[in-house]
């Protein structure tokens, strides 16, 4: 439990612009951070200044993974050269930037210190919602401090429990019961909403991620609030389902970064691009809550209604039978045609 907090503490100190360590090394991220925060980072001139860590997806991007004997996925370490100051570290960072600062570099590479430990680093940015690019260095003071292994541990929900259950009659289904979840050092909450009566035979269950600008605010650039429409109209009509409501916006990496994500569509790049160039991974979303969320609820045989066959994979690896798929079908409109040919010609949805 200690070790959730801990991580929970650093992700907090990361987002405000502070200073965490983890394990011995110290890191800043380059998103939160100031002029005077960056100068007291690098210690007011005292030794070489801090390096910069970016994630290998976005080291690709910026044609760096050449330089190091590593995969394209490892974090890449550039050497810190006096004219990287703040925004030519956040031109680096951040990928939206990438057409008004066209010529960046030359960069040097530098061996990682400890690779676990840059892992860790960058899914604590991932984790708090920041773009996976951090300064970095040994020496100096830090907010909160952590190790690696409690970080790789963070988010699986092994304690993972229900904190509160009520009615929520909806235009859906009038007999329906909301339920929240919470684990500890977590500040992001999954709620299930059950609908009907338990008969025995398996529920029809849908896994939906979080989609504020699909679900809320009926965007048309995705298929992520008909799919909810068309999940909860499914499992009313079935008489006995579950609609598992996954706090994992943009396939994990966040509003603000799936907003960015946007940004880079318009540039002309497709969603799994876009998230690339973010320097995250095409889906970053984990299951394994879905699975917890299932088995707290009693419920360890489903019905499954997706397309995609990671979900089936991963509740089926964490203990969940699915008896059987249930494909989902949405219309696609003209703004999202090219999005869910996306997702069927390079994500594997069987749409």
């Amino acid at each position: 439990m200690s070790g959730a907090r801990d991580v929970a503490r650093a992700i907090d100190a990361l987002r405000r612009g502070w200073p965490v360590a983890v394990d011995d090394i110290r890191f800043l991220a380059v998103e939160g951070a100031n002029a005077a925060s960056l100068a007291e980072f690098d210690g007011d001139g005292e030794g070489a200044p801090a390096d910069l860590l970016v994630s290998g997806n976005r080291a690709a991007t910026l044609k760096l993974t050449n330089q190091r004997e590593a995969l394209p996925t490892e974090p890449v370490l550039i050497r810190r050269s006096p004219w990287i100051d703040l925004d030519a570290a956040t031109a680096v960072a951040d990928p939206a930037l990438d057409l008004a600062n066209p010529l960046k570099g030359p960069f040097t590479t530098a061996p990682l210190c400890s690779p676990p430990t840059a892992r860790a680093a960058l899914r604590l940015a991932r984790l708090g919602g920041l773009l996976p690019a951090l300064f970095t260095r040994r020496s100096g003071e830090a907010e909160a401090r952590v190790t690696a292994e409690d970080v790789a541990a963070f988010g699986a929900g092994a304690d993972l429990r229900i904190v509160s259950r009520a009615r929520l009659p909806n235009r859906f289904a009038e007999k329906a019961e909301i339920v929240a979840f919470r684990a500890d050092g977590d500040t992001v909450e999954p709620i299930a909403l059950l609908i009907g009566e338990p008969s025995g035979a398996p529920p029809l269950v849908r896994v939906h991620s979080e989609c504020l600008t699909g679900d809320v605010l009926g965007s048309l650039k995705c298929d992520c609030g008909p799919q909810l429409a068309g999940a909860l109209s499914a499992i009313a009509a079935a008489s006995w389902g579950i609609l598992l409501y996954l706090r994992q916006e943009g396939r994990g990496i966040g509003l603000v970064n799936k907003l960015r994500a946007y940004a880079l569509q318009d540039q002309g790049f497709d969603t799994v691009d876009a998230n690339l160039r973010l320097g995250f991974a095409d889906d970053e979303r984990d299951f394994t809550i879905a699975a917890r969320m299932l088995a707290a609820l009693s419920q360890c045989r489903v019905r499954l209604l997706t397309n995609n066959p990671l979900k089936r994979e991963s509740l089926e690896a964490a203990g969940i039978e699915v008896t059987e798929t249930v494909p989902l079908r949405v219309e696609a409109g003209m703004h999202n045609r090219d999005y869910l040919a996306t997702k069927r010609d390079r994500s594997g949805h069987q749409l």
